[in-house]
């Protein structure tokens, strides 16, 4: 009899751990995120198979609200406020179900984010709707999948797809107005002791449209940190937006003063970005002046030259980079920008 109770208690202890033993998931969890500027999308979900069957109309059925996936209901996470398919959402995470029909589907982010399924979804706990226009594919996909199109520093589209549909949805983001807003809150603390972040500030504040009279004062305390080549031409910056242009030059000619190599070079390579070749130009020519004997200073001007199409100009300065060049890999480097210029 003991040898009985023995063995029926061993069984069940040894059924209770085989209940919690971790098995292959017929539709595995996937996680997937996106950060959209500054604003994180993440997208929780599980992963169904087609696995021969009929989806739309049948498996998942019209006119019916369905959890975007399997098991537990989908949820999506916005770090910050956004718009979703134009219309307005706080941050936070929402339980993500859809109702499908042949024509468009209907998306709903509820404040409820722990059903199982769509079994318990109630539409009074709908925090947005928003109506999309599903798409056919070319090719199937086998396992649900979420993934984000057409990414911007603003926009991205978030698409759920499945068999050979596809179901977009844009989701927007005001960074430039969050930027701003995180900018202040950061130059409070710490990094408000130091000028580069205030030289950032002011860059970005002018690029996107932040208030002049709030990128000035951004400006002058970069300034009051301390006087430098970035400092200068950041307040420059300002005053040539506000119309000042006889003062902002002023500041640009005291800025290249009292640059440094490593600085003149900085601002020579983002004007090149801009496309503004000749003002690039012009810069590392001073450089050159000041530092004859840099290989870095020789070699970027040869760069520049041979942007605008002066093959002569900057094989001269190429040959002078290599003549004061003393890293093999640099030689090397230089060898085949002349190379370059020859074939």
């Amino acid at each position: 009899m003991k040898a009985f109770l023995l063995t029926a208690v061993l069984f069940a202890s040894t059924a209770a751990q085989a209940q919690g033993l971790k098995l292959p998931d017929q539709s595995p969890a996937s996680t997937v995120s996106q950060t959209i500027g500054i604003t994180e999308v993440t997208v929780s979900y599980h992963r169904p198979a087609v696995n021969g069957r009929v989806i739309w109309g049948q498996l998942v059925p019209y006119g019916e609200p369905w959890r975007t996936g399997a098991n537990e209901n989908t949820t999506i996470t916005f770090s910050t406020d956004v718009k979703v398919g134009g219309k307005p959402l706080h941050a936070g995470t929402y339980g993500f179900h859809a109702i499908p029909t042949a024509k468009d589907w209907t998306l709903m982010f509820s404040t409820a984010t722990q059903a199982w399924g769509s079994f318990t979804y109630d539409a009074k706990e709908d925090a947005l709707r928003v109506t999309v226009t599903p798409r056919a594919t070319q090719t199937s996909e086998e396992r649900l999948l979420y993934r984000f199109d057409d990414l911007s520093d603003t926009k991205a589209t978030l698409v759920l797809a499945w068999d050979k549909l596809a179901v977009p949805v844009t989701i927007e983001a005001d960074t430039a107005k969050l930027v701003m807003a995180n900018a202040r809150q950061q130059l409070r603390g710490p990094t408000g002791f130091q000028w580069q972040a205030f030289t950032r500030a002011v860059n970005y504040w002018l690029k996107n449209g932040g208030p002049l009279d709030e990128a000035t004062k951004l400006a002058d305390r970069a300034l009051q940190i301390e006087e430098r080549y970035s400092t200068l031409n950041a307040k420059a910056s300002v005053l040539e937006k506000q119309g000042n242009a006889k003062a902002a030059a002023d500041l640009r000619a005291k800025a290249l003063t009292v640059a440094t190599e490593n600085e003149l070079n900085q601002a020579a390579y983002q004007l090149l970005g801009d496309k503004k070749v000749d003002d690039a130009i012009k810069l590392l020519e001073t450089n050159v002046s000041r530092h004859p004997n840099s290989a870095n200073a020789q070699d970027s001007l040869g760069e520049a030259l041979a942007a605008k199409g002066d093959k002569a100009g900057a094989s001269a300065a190429y040959t002078k980079a290599l003549a004061l060049a003393k890293d093999p890999k640099d030689k090397k480097r230089i060898e085949a920008s002349i190379a370059k210029l020859k074939s």
